[in-house]
């Protein structure tokens, strides 16, 4: 299955999303801190990022996992970059 591309951003919010609500955080109310995905050698299943150090997740490992292998197989990290000089990205030229 070919991955959909997605920024460190979309991706962030997906697993984010998938995470909280799952019923087990629903019910405990707990609020996961998801980091940023790092981008990575593809790895054998042709994914090229990761995330490590979710916070406040102790006990929910399972739950974690499943959402980050589910996202990590429907999308990629967009390769792209922006000007690391500039705040807001590159201004149209006029």
């Amino acid at each position: 299955m070919l991955r959909k591309t997605r920024t460190a951003s979309q991706l962030q919010e997906e697993v984010s999303r998938r995470i909280h609500r799952a019923p087990e955080v629903v019910e405990d109310g707990v609020k996961i801190r998801v980091p940023r995905p790092q981008w990575q050698e593809p790895d054998a299943s042709g994914c090229n990022w990761t995330m490590q150090h979710f916070g406040n997740a102790i006990g929910f490992d399972r739950v974690v996992n499943d959402a980050l292998k589910a996202v990590q197989k429907e999308y990629n990290l967009s390769e792209e970059t922006k000007d690391l000089n500039s705040l807001f990205g590159d201004f149209p030229k006029s």
